[in-house]
């Protein structure tokens, strides 16, 4: 039966059909709505952008693929990015590895390093990371989501497909067209991952000696740039206070006192600049209110000239 309403505030409505489940032995319809994006921070991508709310538990990249490629044809569709998208394996190897690292090295010019050196690093964090415990994440429910396709034009193309699919009842069908393994849920699921929550031996023990020599390379690079940044100032005239010496030793005395005195150095001499800035003020207000009492002098002065000039041409009649 056709939707009663097409839109909803800016989004567009776009029912879809839900195939019965072996759980669930009986058709259902489900709502996503649509609009284009625009974000608080724009980026290059959002005039081909669709923003959509409410997507389905199982989206997979393939599930949208497939339902733009119903609407539009083949060849539109170009990427989606779900709300909740967990973090890259390689930013989730980062949380865990050296942060004293990561705070010096935002203190100093990074050097491109040779791309076999490159390379050689790429292939250590690759292999630190375990294997996914899940086959396919599942999305949260009422999530959001980012569908970028091949141009803004394609955007209008879809939100008018869109519109005549929710007018003329023929909805169309979540996972048609997405290979059988890639919709499996239920109990191979489950039982993937177990499966896939006990890995090999062997490979964990790759990724846990990987692990501990990128960990290792990581605080050789953060001991070495600490020893570089020692005493030299940064663009504020600061001084990065560093661990000497090894990973528990305190920086110097010297080293703190001579950073605090050229704190206080700083501090002294803007506030001498912002009293002399406050005194040329006031010297430019001084000057300004003696023009103005020197212009209304002259004022005055030429209006009593003018007005003794008329007086001596007065003559009474006799």
């Amino acid at each position: 039966m056709p939707s009663s309403r097409s839109t909803i505030g800016d989004f567009s409505i776009l029912p879809i059909s839900i195939p019965p489940l072996s759980s669930y032995p009986k058709p259902a319809t489900h709502h996503l709505y649509l609009r284009r994006n625009a974000p608080k921070i724009p980026t290059p991508d959002d005039p081909r952008s669709l923003f959509i709310i409410n997507v389905p538990a199982d989206s997979t990249h393939l599930h949208f693929r497939a339902l733009f490629t119903a609407l539009l044809g083949a060849g539109r569709f170009e990427s989606v990015t779900f709300e909740d998208d967990r973090k890259t394996a390689s930013q989730a190897l980062t949380d865990l590895l050296p942060a004293q690292a990561a705070r010096l090295a935002s203190h100093a010019s990074k050097k491109r390093k040779r791309e076999d050196e490159e390379a050689q690093h790429a292939r250590e964090e690759e292999t630190a990371r375990l294997p996914e415990p899940w086959s396919r994440p599942l999305r949260r429910s009422g999530g959001s989501a980012v569908v970028v396709l091949a141009d803004e034009r394609s955007i209008e193309k879809a939100l008018k497909a869109v519109g005549k699919a929710a007018r003329s009842g023929r909805y169309p069908v979540w996972g048609a067209g997405v290979p059988e393994q890639n919709r499996t849920l239920g109990s191979s699921w489950v039982k993937a991952h177990v499966r896939l929550t006990y890995p090999d031996k062997a490979a964990v023990e790759a990724a846990v000696d990987a692990f501990f020599t990128v960990y290792n390379r990581r605080e050789k690079e953060a001991a070495e740039l600490a020893k570089r940044l020692r005493n030299e100032p940064d663009e504020d005239g600061f001084v990065t206070v560093t661990r000497g010496g090894g990973r528990t030793a305190p920086a110097k005395r010297e080293e703190a006192e001579e950073a605090r005195r050229k704190m206080v150095e700083k501090a002294d001499k803007k506030r001498e600049e912002l009293s002399n800035f406050y005194r040329f003020q006031m010297r430019e207000r001084k000057k300004e209110e003696q023009a103005e009492l020197v212009k209304k002098f002259e004022e005055d002065r030429r209006r009593v000239d003018a007005m003794r000039e008329k007086r001596g041409k007065f003559r009474p009649e006799s």
